[in-house]
């Protein structure tokens, strides 16, 4: 069974930094793309940035590029993303996701941990 767990987020003023993680396990990622993505109620779910394991290729949204980078650990099979100058507009859930193919569409995600909430305070 696949799970990917999230940790790592919480309260941070504006032009802080906070390091996500999301563990993968149930199955060999070695191939897989994982990616993060944020939300706020009422609007869909949105790219933030994506790690191809395989590879180490990162891709980030314009919005946070620049201020996030997002790093692996395979023995781990965990993935970081580092975040920093962190702005309100920052606030959201933020998802892990894994899937065999990149794309900036959470719809073609296939595996998503629970979320874990980042809140940046002005």
């Amino acid at each position: 069974q696949v799970q990917l767990v999230e940790s790592g987020g919480g309260l941070v003023q504006a032009g802080g930094s906070l390091r996500l993680s999301c563990a993968a396990s149930g199955r060999t990622f070695d191939r897989y793309v994982m990616g993060w993505f944020r939300q706020v109620p009422g609007k869909e779910r949105e790219f933030v940035a994506a790690t191809m394991w395989s590879t180490g290729n990162t891709y980030y949204a314009d919005s946070v590029k620049g201020r996030f980078t997002i790093s692996r650990d395979n023995a781990r099979n965990t993935v970081y993303p580092q975040m920093n100058s962190l702005k309100p507009e920052d606030t959201a859930v933020y998802y892990c996701a894994a899937d065999p193919i990149y794309s900036r569409d959470y719809r073609r995600y296939r595996y998503w941990g629970q979320g874990t909430q980042v809140t940046v305070s002005s």
